[in-house]
């Protein structure tokens, strides 16, 4: 322990000596490592947030979509085809395995939405009283759509946290009444806050519920006007038994609905559990392709300790003769050279760690991009720049021990 605190002090005196020089060679090492934490947290912080929107998607969740058309072609499909509709429902539940029900939506164009004297925007959807058992959001307060408010279509609301803002601030917004277009709702709920704009993974469009209202989807297909040229339902969500092979199973749906709809692809099908997959395999590729490009930094650092390193070796060519002279051993010069390059690299990492930190903390407060900094980054990074320097102070270190003491004396 001793022989190791000592190639410490001797290594610090050294690099101390020449500080431009050292703080130079440590900048290589330096950006290096700060550019693997910067992409690495850049790259967690995209897969958390791809992450939490496939969940809001539900990995057991097989959904139908129906697709949007210009005028002229849907008067083609639809002679063919009326949209997805209730039977649509009833069919997937009823003919296609592993299916535990299936949870119709769908999507009302509000053009006025008013209640005690202020108005609001928000995207307005009729909902099955089990939307809430296919899509992953909070009640804040109150109670969700039930069966009754289904079969009697019920004039109820639930509303998301910033429409409750905008229609009644801070009051109380249970029992209060909503007009949606012409049809007045009462508030039986509000969603818990969940800040964040509209946005897609892998081209899937997924809201926040900030701005949204739900309705009984027989309330809005019964009492709300709506272009009869449009599907019945916006969306099916499928929900799968726990060993339901989602691919598989989308299949199936897909081949029972080309015969319902008389072979008319007027809907799109989506496995958020295949998205999961292939959202992991991209993020997976981006961190190696980003890893790769923040390593040639790391191998720049490690090619300014090797020259700093030799050009030590030739300065202290005098100092290693008289050492060997004394009764150095070889392999005590080679330990000396090393620590001193495990020392600069050392250095560099760890103020490359700060930078990175730094880096990552600046993209998230700026450009509003979320970052993960895991330990494991840390560690990685870190931990393959102190590799770098010990291997770029190996040849360095074995040349200075391989010196002949006799001429090494001699050295100018």
């Amino acid at each position: 322990m001793r022989r190791i605190l000592d190639a410490f002090v001797v290594a610090l005196e050294s690099l101390a000596e020449h500080k431009l020089r050292t703080t130079l060679t440590m900048l290589g090492m330096m950006f290096g490592v700060g550019a693997v934490i910067a992409m690495l947290s850049i790259g967690a912080g995209a897969e958390k947030e791809a992450l939490a929107l496939i969940d809001r998607l539900g990995t057991r969740n097989v959904v139908v979509r129906a697709k949007q058309y210009k005028p002229q072609e849907l008067e083609e499909i639809r002679k063919k085809s009326l949209g997805l509709s209730q039977r649509d429902v009833e069919a997937i539940e009823e003919a296609v395995p592993g299916v535990m029900f299936a949870a119709p939506r769908i999507e009302v164009e509000p053009y006025k939405i008013l209640a005690a004297g202020a108005k609001t925007k928000a995207q307005v959807y009729g909902v099955s009283h089990r939307h809430r058992e296919v899509t992953s959001f909070a009640l804040g307060e109150g109670r969700f759509l039930d069966v009754a408010d289904e079969k009697h279509h019920a004039q109820v609301c639930v509303i998301g946290a910033g429409v409750r803002r905008d229609l009644f601030g801070a009051d109380a917004a249970i029992g209060r009444d909503v007009k949606i277009n012409d049809l007045w709702c009462e508030v039986i709920g509000v969603l818990a806050p969940e800040p964040g704009a509209v946005t897609a993974v892998q081209g899937v469009p997924v809201s926040s519920t900030e701005r949204e209202i739900y309705m009984p989807f027989t309330t809005a297909l019964r009492k709300l006007d709506r272009d009869p040229m449009k599907s019945p339902l916006g969306e099916i969500v499928v929900r799968l038994e726990e060993k339901a092979p989602a691919a598989e199973t989308g299949a199936v749906v897909g081949t029972l609905l080309d015969r319902l709809h008389g072979g008319a692809r007027d809907y799109d099908i989506i496995v958020p559990e295949a998205l999961l997959r292939h959202s992991q395999q991209t993020q997976q590729l981006f961190n190696l392709v980003m890893g790769l490009i923040a390593g040639i930094s790391l191998l720049v650092g490690g090619i300014g300790i090797m020259n700093i390193m030799l050009a030590s070796v030739l300065e202290q060519t005098r100092e290693i003769g008289v050492r060997r002279a004394v009764g150095a051993s070889r392999a005590d010069i080679r330990f000396q050279f090393l620590v001193t390059a495990f020392t600069l690299a050392m250095l560099g990492g760890c103020a490359g760690v700060a930078l990175g930190l730094a880096i990552a903390r600046g993209v998230a407060s700026y450009a509003s991009w979320p970052t993960v900094v895991t330990t494991w980054s840390i560690a990685l990074s870190l931990g393959v720049s102190i590799v770098v320097g010990v291997i770029s102070g190996l040849y360095p270190a074995m040349r200075a021990a391989k010196l002949d003491p006799i001429q090494a004396l001699h050295a100018e």
